[in-house]
């Protein structure tokens, strides 16, 4: 029988749901091609080895490992591994023939939810590594969504702030709460108190904000993810102006406060207004952004999933 050089093995991944819950869970099991998986479900499945007919491959070992990784832009800021769980699926041999391992990584939390940003990116993969002796590895990468659920929140005040300028400008605006989740709704009203400046445009942006690192050091970068015109004229003393804002149609993620030490993404409401001689005026104001868990429905039950469809890799020629 011949070892395996010029030909290719294949590595397949089949995940098993068993754990998903749609009550708990929701409802979907992939988000844009890839698993979902929320903070506490296990993750379990089966590796499989094929060896092309009349081939061998030699290995010192075989491992399955789930890995919980954030990415900084930068060439200074190397990956850091965050989460690392290993399943040894086999000690040094040889295989003469397709074999199945099956593995599960039980009782962990995945703590944070993934997120791709324009600096940053934090993600899980399972990655199965065939180990060989003088020879390369043959490994293969699968990546998994993340969504981490929150519980609404009880305590959410107001949010209350002031906009002006001294005899010529004085206006108050409220939002009704400070925390969100994603198809919330931000419902405001802004008061026009003192209006001595003519202002022909006002309003509001939602801002996202990446900021790597801490202190001195840190750097941070700002993506408007959508504005709200909330005025195209000249308000009057006395005026209000209410604000809805949908928040449904944008894509979100939690608040993230000093990951590891590594980053934070962080969400405002930036009230901008411009007067007649393109003169800018503006104030903001954080908000926390957060999943909010599904509802629970007595009728709904377990969902068992069959096995999802392998995701295969091959080997490199040599």
């Amino acid at each position: 029988m011949l070892s395996l050089f010029g030909s290719n093995a294949t590595i397949n991944i089949a995940l098993d749901r068993r754990d998903h819950n749609e009550s708990l869970h929701g409802k979907r099991l992939m988000h844009q091609g890839n698993p979902l998986f929320t903070g506490d479900e296990p993750v379990r499945g089966t590796v499989t080895i094929v060896i092309p007919a009349g081939k061998t491959l030699s290995h010192s070992s075989i491992k399955v490992e789930l890995l919980g990784t954030i990415y900084l832009g930068g060439l200074k800021h190397r990956p850091f591994h965050f989460l690392s769980l290993v399943n040894e699926l086999a000690s040094s041999g040889e295989l003469a023939e397709t074999k199945s391992y099956d593995f599960e990584f039980l009782n962990f939390i995945k703590e944070h939810e993934t997120y791709t940003g324009i600096n940053i990116q934090l993600k899980y993969y399972l990655k199965v590594t065939i180990v060989r002796s003088m020879k390369l590895d043959i490994s293969k990468e699968l990546e998994l969504v993340v969504h981490t659920f929150t519980k609404t929140e009880t305590v959410n005040t107001s949010i209350k702030m002031e906009v002006g300028i001294e005899g010529r400008l004085h206006i108050e605006f409220e939002y009704d709460k400070s925390k969100y989740h994603f198809t919330d709704v931000i419902v405001g009203k802004i008061f026009f108190l003192v209006v001595n400046v003519s202002i022909k445009h006002m309003e509001l942006q939602l801002l996202r904000k990446e900021i790597i690192g801490q202190g001195e050091e840190s750097w941070s970068e700002v993506e408007m993810l959508n504005k709200y015109e909330i005025m195209d004229g000249v308000p009057v003393k006395g005026e209000s102006i209410p604000v809805r804002m949908f928040l449904s149609a944008f894509p979100l993620t939690p608040t993230y406060r000093n990951i590891h030490s590594k980053f934070s993404v962080r969400y405002y409401l930036n009230l901008i207004l411009v007067d007649q001689t393109d003169r800018r005026y503006f104030k903001s104001e954080e908000i926390v952004l957060y999943r909010k868990a599904p509802r629970r429905s007595k009728s709904s039950k377990a969902l068992n999933e069959p096995m999802s469809p392998a995701i295969e890799t091959r080997a490199p020629e040599e």
